[in-house]
C-alpha cells in the first residue's frame, strides 16, 4: 500500500507541476521544444521516461507536449523519475522566463578536434556559454531566444518565431533538426554544424490513426566558394530543403522516412520552386549525373533515410532502433538508395534497477557528405551536417568508416549521476591518407547545488591520425525548476500496469542461397551455384494487438565464403487460429567483401509455434536486393558504364527458434 501511494503522490505532484495534457485535435496552442545538447541530463531523463511510456522517438528536438502526454503511463512504472522531469520542464512551459544558463570553462592540449554533436565546437575553445528564454506573446505566438557561444562563434540555435494554427506549426528562425533514433549520430543532419536558418512547417496532433507525423523545411547554408558551374567555380549560398514523415502504427513501433536536397547558390540558384520539387521526388532523373545528364544539368545533392524504432516493455525495458541512409540513388531507381549507411542502437534505460545503457554502431560506404559539384558537401561553416565521424578525416575525403559508441551511466554520490562513455572510429583504408583507429573517452559527473547543476568532464583520447589529446572542463548549469513539494499524503487511482508480452528468442537452422552477381565490368556477370550453410538469428518480439507480433532480429549467414549480416528494421508476425503464424520482415544487410557491400532486405515466411514448450519451426524465404558496393581497390575490376557492383542473394532458410 505504501508503494502504491509513494506512486500516487508522485503522479499527483506531476500534474500538479505541468497541468493536464492538451488534446490531441481541440488544442493547437503553439508548442515549445526541449533544448538539444544544452542539458544532457535531462534529455537522457526525457528519452527514458518516453520509452517506459511506450513511446518511440524517431526525431529531435523533442515537443514538450510529449513529454506532458506521456507522463500518466510513465509514472506507473517509474514515478520519481516522472516527478522530477515533471519539475524541469515547468519552467519551460510558463508564459515568460529564462529557464537555462550554462556556463563551461576548459583547457586542452593535443590538436584541435571538433567534439561529437556540438554545434561545431573543438577542444580548443576554453569556455562555452548557452541559454534560452522565451515569451508567448499568445497561444499561438511564442518567442524563444536560445543559443550557444563559444570561443570565435555564436551560434543562436533555438532562437525562433513560432507560430501556430490548424493543427499546424510554423518556426521561422534558428530551429534543429535531428532525423535519427539514435541519440549519438544522425546521418542526414543532426547538431554536428552549427545550427543553419530555416523556416519549418510541421503538424501538432498526430495524423490519422497511424499517429502520422511530418516535418518539412527550407534553410540557407553557409556560403562556399566551392560550388562548380561551366568547367569553373563559383560562389554562393546554396539551399537545403528537408522532409521527414513518421509514423506509429502501434503503440511502441515507429518507423520513418527522411529526405535532403541540396540546391542552388550563385549563378545556379535561378532554379524555380517547382524544378526543386520535381528534383525532390524524382532523384534519379534530375538530380544525378546519368545518360543525357551532364554536370551543369544535375540539379543538386541529395540523400535519404529509413528509420525503425520498437519498445519493449517489461520488467527490463529496452528499445532497439535502426536507421538505413543513402547518400545517392543506385542503378537510376529511386527506391534504391546508392552509398549507404547502417546504423543501429540498443538502449537500457534502467538495467538492474540502476543503470543506463546505450550501445550504438555505424558504418557508411564512400561518397558520404562530399559532392562532386558541391565540393564542400553536406557541410555548414565547416562542419558536416550528420554523423560526427564525418569531421574525423582529411576534409574533403569522402572515405567510408565504421564507428562504435558504448555508454554507461548511474546514480553517483550525493545525488549525482555518473556517465562514462567510449567511442571509436576506423575509416577504411583505400583513402591516401593513412588512417589509424580513433578512440575516446569520456568521464563525466554532475549533481545539483541549491539552483545549479554543477559538473565536471575529463575526455581523452587519440585522433584518425595517431595524435593525442585531452580536455578537461568544468561547468554550471542554472535551471529554473518548479519544487516537487512533498511526496507524503497525496494519493491517487493507479490503473494497473500494461502486459510484459516480451519474448526474446535465438535461431538456428541452415540456410539455401544462390547469388547473382553484377560487377562493374560489363562482361562480368554469373549466378553462383545452389549452396548451404548455416543460419543464426537473435532477436525480440512484442505482442502489439491479440494477434500481431513486432518486433527486430539480427541474422549471420555465410553466404559464398563471406558473412552476410542481415537486420530485420520491420520483423512482423502474424498468429492465425492454431499453432501456424505468417511471418514478413524487412530491413538492410550487410555483405562481407573486400569493402563491405549494403542492399535492402525483405522475405516472408510460415512459423509452426510451439512444437515442444518454448521451441518454434519456422520457414522462410529472403532476398537481398542489389546488395552494392563501389570498385575502389586496386584489385577490384575497371568500371566501365559505372562504378558499383551489384548481388542479389536469394534464400530459404529452415530454423528451430527457441524462446525466452
Amino acid at each position: 500500500m505504501r508503494s502504491i501511494a509513494r506512486v500516487g503522490a508522485c503522479c499527483a505532484v506531476a500534474g500538479a507541476l505541468l497541468g493536464p495534457a492538451p488534446r490531441a485535435a481541440a488544442d493547437h496552442a503553439v508548442h515549445a521544444y526541449l533544448p538539444l545538447q544544452l542539458t544532457p541530463e535531462l534529455a537522457h531523463q526525457v528519452e527514458a521516461l518516453l520509452l517506459l511510456a511506450d513511446r518511440p522517438v524517431m526525431s529531435r528536438p523533442i515537443r514538450l507536449a510529449e513529454v506532458r502526454e506521456a507522463l500518466p503511463a510513465a509514472c506507473q512504472l517509474d514515478a520519481r523519475l516522472c516527478a522530477e522531469v515533471a519539475a524541469q520542464l515547468e519552467p519551460y512551459l510558463r508564459r515568460s522566463g529564462a529557464p537555462l544558463l550554462r556556463i563551461e570553462t576548459a583547457a586542452a592540449s593535443g590538436p584541435e578536434q571538433a567534439l561529437a554533436n556540438a554545434y561545431g565546437l573543438t577542444t580548443q575553445s576554453a569556455w562555452q556559454v548557452g541559454g534560452s528564454a522565451h515569451l508567448q506573446l499568445h497561444e499561438r505566438v511564442r518567442v524563444t531566444l536560445a543559443g550557444v557561444a563559444y570561443q570565435g562563434e555564436f551560434v543562436p540555435t533555438g532562437s525562433m518565431l513560432s507560430l501556430s494554427a490548424f493543427n499546424t506549426q510554423l518556426d521561422l528562425g534558428y530551429r534543429d533538426h535531428w532525423w535519427s533514433p539514435l541519440t549519438d549520430s544522425s546521418m542526414l543532419i543532426g547538431t554536428q554544424a552549427p545550427t543553419m536558418p530555416s523556416a519549418t512547417l510541421s503538424n501538432q496532433a498526430p495524423l490519422t490513426r497511424l499517429r502520422l507525423r511530418y516535418e518539412l523545411f527550407g534553410a540557407r547554408m553557409s556560403s562556399s566558394e566551392r560550388i562548380r558551374f561551366e568547367d569553373s567555380f563559383i560562389r554562393g549560398h546554396p539551399s537545403l530543403i528537408g522532409l521527414h514523415v513518421a509514423s506509429e502504427p502501434v503503440r511502441g513501433w515507429g518507423v520513418g522516412v527522411s529526405r535532403l536536397l541540396q540546391y542552388g547558390g550563385g549563378e545556379r540558384g535561378g532554379d524555380s520552386l517547382f524544378d526543386a520539387l520535381r528534383a525532390f521526388v524524382q532523384p534519379s532523373r534530375y538530380d544525378n549525373i546519368g545518360p543525357g545528364l551532364e554536370r551543369d544539368d544535375e540539379f543538386g545533392n541529395q540523400a535519404a533515410a529509413v528509420t525503425s524504432r520498437v519498445l519493449f516493455p517489461g520488467t527490463t525495458p529496452f528499445a532497439v532502433y535502426f536507421e538505413y541512409a543513402g547518400e545517392d540513388t543506385s542503378r537510376s531507381r529511386n527506391y534504391l538508395l546508392g552509398n549507404t549507411a547502417l546504423s543501429t542502437g540498443i538502449h537500457f534505460p534502467s538495467l538492474a534497477g540502476r543503470y543506463d545503457l546505450r550501445y550504438e554502431v555505424s558504418e557508411w560506404q564512400n561518397g558520404w557528405y562530399v559532392h562532386g559539384t558541391y565540393r564542400d558537401g553536406l557541410t555548414n561553416r565547416g562542419r558536416v551536417l550528420g554523423h560526427w565521424g564525418g569531421d574525423a578525416r582529411r576534409y574533403g575525403d569522402g572515405v567510408g568508416a565504421q564507428s562504435h559508441m558504448l555508454r554507461l551511466a548511474w546514480p553517483g554520490g550525493a545525488g549525482g549521476l555518473v556517465d562514462l562513455r567510449y567511442r571509436t572510429l576506423a575509416n577504411q583504408g583505400y583513402s591516401a591518407p593513412q588512417y589509424r583507429r580513433a578512440h575516446e573517452a569520456t568521464l563525466r559527473y554532475s549533481r545539483p547545488w541549491q539552483q545549479l547543476q554543477v559538473g565536471g568532464e575529463l575526455l581523452g583520447g587519440r585522433d584518425v591520425f595517431g595524435d593525442g589529446f585531452v580536455r578537461v572542463a568544468v561547468y554550471a548549469q542554472f535551471a529554473h525548476r518548479a519544487s516537487q513539494g512533498s511526496l507524503s499524503g497525496s494519493s491517487m487511482n493507479i490503473p494497473e500496469q500494461r502486459s510484459n508480452a516480451v519474448e526474446a528468442f535465438v535461431d538456428a537452422g541452415i540456410t539455401g542461397q544462390r547469388t547473382r552477381i553484377d560487377l562493374a565490368d560489363a562482361g562480368a556477370r554469373e549466378t553462383q551455384p545452389r549452396a548451404f550453410s548455416p543460419h543464426i538469428g537473435i532477436g525480440a518480439r512484442r505482442a502489439v494487438t491479440q494477434a500481431l507480433d513486432v518486433g527486430m532480429r539480427l541474422e549471420l549467414d555465410d553466404i559464398d565464403g563471406n558473412l552476410l549480416l542481415s537486420i530485420r528494421a520491420i520483423d512482423l508476425r502474424y498468429r492465425l487460429n492454431g499453432p501456424l503464424a505468417l511471418t514478413a520482415f524487412g530491413g538492410a544487410a550487410r555483405y562481407d567483401l573486400a569493402t563491405p557491400a549494403y542492399g535492402f532486405y525483405a522475405g516472408v515466411g510460415v512459423q509452426w509455434r510451439n512444437v515442444a514448450p518454448g521451441w518454434d519451426v519456422g520457414l522462410e524465404a529472403r532476398y537481398a536486393i542489389k546488395v552494392a558496393r563501389d570498385s575502389l581497390l586496386p584489385e577490384d575490376a575497371a568500371p566501365l558504364e559505372r562504378n558499383d557492383n551489384f548481388y542479389d542473394i536469394v534464400a530459404a532458410t529452415l530454423s528451430l527458434s527457441r524462446r525466452f
